[in-house]
């Protein structure tokens, strides 16, 4: 039978790659935000335009919508 240190092995070596990879995660997160602060807005800068999206108009039969109903009939 393994003795109860051998258990612990694998699971400390687990814990070991889960905190590195926490780690690395959050080194990344932080790169990236400290990177999104230097590029952030600045002051005085004109805002970029919005494209304006025309407005839905809702169901309008034309001629092909006309044409798929009557080609679907049963």
């Amino acid at each position: 039978m393994a003795n109860s240190r051998d258990a612990d092995a694998p699971l400390s070596g687990n814990l070991k790659r889960r905190k590195f990879l926490l780690t690395a995660g959050l080194g990344i997160g932080g790169a990236v935000a400290a990177a999104a602060g230097v590029k952030g807005i600045v002051p005085g800068a004109p805002a970029l335009p919005v494209a304006v999206q025309p407005q839905d108009q809702g169901y309008q039969s034309t001629e092909h919508v006309r044409n798929y109903y009557r080609t679907a009939r049963v």
